[in-house]
């Protein structure tokens, strides 16, 4: 009889195990206080800059508290959140307030001193005469008002015709005498230092009557004196001058008035012939 041997299998490969993940360990991250940063500041200037350096003293004065209904007292200390005296520590720190070249900037990060500042009796707003508070957005309109205005000016230079330029140059006693490059030069610098006086100059009769004045003289309409303004072909008085004034400023002031406008219309009507 034949016996029938089983082989046994072998303990074979092992089962896969399903892999496990790990379990996530929460670390508690620490809460860093940073320091709040305050952009700008505040500008203070003296009203009479005298020097490099202005120390002003620190001393205290009295405020009216719309809170309380009461006067109390102020004074500024670097390490002290409140200018009440009466809220303070016991050892204030206390330091010059300096400006330098009449200028003091202070950081928005101290309110403090903003406040003894604002409401100081030397703040010119409050009636003083030591300091003011810089408006810096009104600074800024006016700067920008004044670079537009010069912007301006110089357009009209460039635009206008060179009759009104010579007009305008001759009311500013410029040599118009010269070639043209060099009278519109010194109108620039003139509309550069004066842009509002410039631009209103073309709608001056003052200086349009100026020009007149001098072309009349130029083409012999008439003889300007230091005594007196005459018809240049008749030699008829037309206006007197008074001693030490400016024949030309007398006769343009002549010729804009009432009586003055019918010699005018002549003067011009002489010059079209």
């Amino acid at each position: 009889m034949t016996t029938k041997s089983t082989a046994k299998r072998g303990p074979g490969r092992p089962a896969a195990k399903t892999p496990t993940t790990p379990t996530a360990i929460t670390v508690a991250t620490p809460k860093i206080k940073t320091k709040t940063k305050v952009k700008g500041s505040v500008e203070y200037e003296l009203t009479k800059p005298n020097g490099a350096i202005f120390m002003m003293r620190n001393t205290s004065y009295n405020l009216y508290d719309e809170d309380s209904g009461e006067m109390r007292n102020v004074r500024y200390s670097a390490n002290e959140p409140s200018i009440f005296r009466d809220e303070q520590t016991l050892n204030p720190i206390r330091s010059p307030i300096v400006f330098q070249g009449g200028k003091l900037f202070v950081e928005n990060a101290k309110p403090n001193l903003i406040a003894f500042l604002d409401n100081h009796p030397q703040n010119e707003s409050n009636g003083g005469s030591t300091f003011r508070r810089v408006d810096t957005i009104k600074k800024v309109q006016v700067e920008l008002t004044s670079e537009f205005l010069v912007v301006d000016a110089v357009g009209l230079l460039r635009s206008k015709p060179l009759d009104d330029l010579l007009a305008v140059a001759v009311s500013r006693n410029i040599d118009v005498d010269r070639p043209v490059e060099e009278v519109k030069h010194d109108l620039l610098v003139y509309a550069k230092r004066s842009p509002q006086e410039f631009i209103e100059a073309f709608d001056n009769p003052v200086v349009r009557t100026k020009a007149t004045v001098k072309q009349a003289s130029d083409y012999q309409v008439i003889k300007v004196s230091p005594d007196s303004v005459k018809w240049f072909d008749t030699n008829k008085m037309i206006v007197s001058i008074p001693a030490g004034k400016d024949p030309v400023d007398v006769f343009v002031r002549y010729l804009l008035t009432e009586a003055g406008s019918a010699v005018l219309s002549e003067i011009e009507a002489q010059l079209s012939k």
